[in-house]
């Protein structure tokens, strides 16, 4: 990843106006800044959100709130608490979220 033209700069996550993202079950509210081909994003997902598709996007992920379950189309299950963060590349596993308690994400891709 290379980062080039930002200039120094602060984000108040509190005053981006969340847009929201139905999932199977539950929802999840997004608050995104772009920076050039970076997304980096707030993420909120309610009590029982349910991705509603496998994602094959590359992601930093970073559980900051709750709990969240990720599984990977081969079975794999992995569960993130508080402090805790993934990572994997674009076209690599393709994986979908969840959460029975909710969970809060700093999210970059």
């Amino acid at each position: 990843m290379q980062l080039s033209d930002i200039p120094f700069g602060t984000t108040d996550w509190a005053e981006i106006a969340p847009s929201e993202h139905p999932g199977e079950s539950g929802e999840a509210f997004w608050r995104t800044r772009h920076f050039g081909d970076i997304r980096a994003r707030m993420v909120e997902y309610t009590a029982g959100y349910l991705a509603d598709h496998w994602c094959s996007k590359g992601h930093i992920l970073l559980c900051l709130e709750g709990e969240l379950v990720t599984e990977l189309d081969d079975g794999r299950v992995f569960r993130l608490t508080p402090g805790q963060s993934y990572q994997v590349a674009d076209q690599a596993e393709a994986h979908r979220s969840s959460t029975e308690v909710g969970a809060k994400l700093f999210i970059v891709d």
